[in-house]
C-alpha cells in the first residue's frame, strides 16, 4: 500500500482522534480508576467479560487498531506504517490505556507472518488481534541460556503427531498462557541445525507449571515442564529443523518491543517518577539546584543518555516500519537500556537515603517501597531477551563486524 500524503495523513489523524474520544469507555477517563491488571492481556479468561479495560480492548480490535499493519484477512486493518504511527501518537497524547498488551502481537505475530502457513495465520492470528488467547515464549532451559542453541527439550516424531519432553525455565507469565511457542530438538546430531519452532497448547496434558518468586517479590517468571506432550504436525512452524532461524527472527522482534519500553511513554524501567524532582525532595535545593554537585552531574547524565535513547528508539522503529522488520541493531538498544534503566533506580534509590532501604511497613511510604522493588526488577533487564553479554557479543560481530578473537 502506498504511503499517504501529509493532507491524507491530516484527515485520518482527525478520523483516529474523532474515534478514540468517542470510544474511549467512560469508566477509564478517570486516571486513577481500578480495573483488573490482567485483563490489558487478554486472553481466554477476559472473553465477554464487562471489566472496562476488556471493554476497550474489543472496541480496539474491533477496529483492527490492536495490529494496524496486519493483513485485513487476519483481523488487522491493513493500515501503512505511517497510519499505524499516527494511532499511536495519538494514543500516547490524549493518555489513553494501551487496549492490548500482548506476546502474540510483539513476537509470535510477526514471525507467523514470516514463517506461517495459511492455516497457521487463519487459527491463530485473528485470536492474538482480538486478545482472545495469550501467549508465552519457551525458549531458555536450566542447560541452555545464554547459549540457547544447547536447548534439550524433545520432539520426537510418533507418525501422527509430535511428543515433546523436557523443561524451560524463565517462561514469562506461563502460568497465565493459553499457548507457547517453543524452541525443541528434532535432531540431536546437529545444534543449531536440529532445532524447530512449534505451538504448544498449555492446557494439554503433560504440561506442568511452576512459578518462581524473584528477589523484588514478584513471580511474573515460570518454569514449565513437558511431560509426554502431544502436539498435532500442524503445529510446527517453517520447516523441520529449520528453527534457529526463525528464533533468531522472533529475538529482534523481543528486543525492539523491550527497548520500546524505554521510549516516548515508557515506564524506563523501575520506579516511576522524574528523577530530578524525586531528588529535589529528598536531597534539598539550593539557588534551584540539588545540593550534591556529584549527584546533580550523575542525575542530568542519566536524563541525557535516556533522552538520546528515546530519539534513537524512534528512528529505528520508523526505520524497521519502512523496511522489513527490525535488525540487529536493536541489540545495541537493548543493551543501553537495560544499563539506563539500572543506573537510574539506582540513583533513584540512593536519593531517597534511608527511606530507599524499605521493603514494607508503616515507616516508608509507597513510592519509596516501589523505588526498591523496581531497583531490584531492573537486575533482569539486563537478563532477559539475552543477556547484555550476548547481546555485546550480536553487536560485535554482526553489527561492527569483528572478527572472533584468537
Amino acid at each position: 500500500m502506498a504511503d499517504f500524503g501529509a493532507s491524507e495523513l491530516d484527515t485520518f489523524r482527525a478520523e483516529v482522534r474523532g474515534w478514540l474520544e468517542a470510544e474511549y469507555p467512560v469508566e477509564l477517563r478517570d486516571p486513577n480508576a481500578k480495573t483488573d491488571p490482567e485483563a490489558v492481556w487478554g486472553g481466554r479468561a477476559f472473553e465477554g467479560s464487562n471489566d472496562p479495560q476488556s471493554v476497550w480492548m474489543r472496541r480496539v480490535a474491533e477496529k483492527g487498531w490492536t495490529t494496524p499493519t496486519w493483513p485485513q484477512a487476519y483481523g488487522g486493518a491493513g493500515l501503512t506504517a505511517q497510519q499505524a504511527r499516527v494511532i499511536d501518537q495519538e494514543l500516547s497524547a490524549g493518555r489513553y490505556r494501551p487496549p492490548l498488551l500482548s506476546f502474540g502481537i510483539w513476537m509470535l505475530g510477526p514471525v507467523l507472518l514470516e514463517y506461517g502457513n495459511d492455516a497457521q495465520k487463519a487459527e491463530h492470528m485473528p485470536r492474538i488481534v482480538r486478545g482472545e488467547a495469550r501467549w508465552c515464549q519457551g525458549y531458555s532451559e536450566p542447560g541452555a541460556g545464554s547459549d540457547l542453541a544447547s536447548l534439550a527439550t524433545k520432539c520426537e516424531d510418533k507418525g501422527d503427531h509430535w511428543q515433546i519432553d523436557g523443561q524451560k525455565v524463565w517462561t514469562s507469565y506461563a502460568d497465565k498462557a493459553d499457548w507457547c511457542f517453543c524452541l525443541v530438538r528434532t535432531d540431536t546430531t546437529k545444534k543449531h541445525e536440529g532445532i524447530s519452532f512449534v505451538l504448544i497448547d498449555m492446557r494439554s496434558p503433560g504440561v506442568e507449571i511452576r512459578p518462581i518468586k524473584l528477589i523484588s517479590g514478584e513471580s511474573p517468571f515460570c518454569e514449565t515442564f513437558f511431560t509426554g506432550v502431544k502436539i498435532p504436525k500442524g503445529n510446527l512452524v517453517g520447516k523441520l529443523n529449520g528453527g534457529w532461524e526463525i528464533a533468531k527472527r522472533l529475538l529482534q522482534y523481543e528486543r525492539q518491543n523491550i527497548s520500546a519500553g524505554f521510549g516516548e511513554g515508557g515506564t524506563s524501567g523501575g520506579a516511576s517518577g522524574d528523577l530530578g524532582e524525586v531528588a529535589k525532595t529528598y536531597v534539598g535545593v539550593e539557588d534551584g539546584r540539588l545540593v550534591d554537585q556529584d549527584l546533580r552531574q550523575r542525575i542530568t547524565l542519566n536524563k541525557m543518555n535516556f533522552q538520546a535513547l528515546r530519539q534513537t528508539i524512534a528512528r529505528t522503529a520508523a526505520e524497521s516500519r519502512a523496511s522489513n522488520g527490525p535488525s540487529a541493531a536493536t541489540s545495541i538498544i537493548k543493551y543501553a537500556a537495560a544499563e539506563f534503566a539500572k543506573d537510574r533506580s539506582e540513583l533513584m534509590v540512593e536519593t531517597m537515603g534511608a527511606q530507599g532501604l524499605g521493603w514494607d511497613g508503616d515507616g516508608f511510604s509507597t513510592p519509596e517501597i516501589t523505588a526498591v522493588h523496581g531497583w531490584l526488577r531492573t537486575k533482569a533487564n539486563s537478563i532477559e531477551g539475552g543477556t547484555s553479554e550476548v547481546n555485546l557479543n550480536v553487536v560485535s560481530k554482526r553489527v561492527l563486524g569483528l572478527p572472533d578473537p584468537k
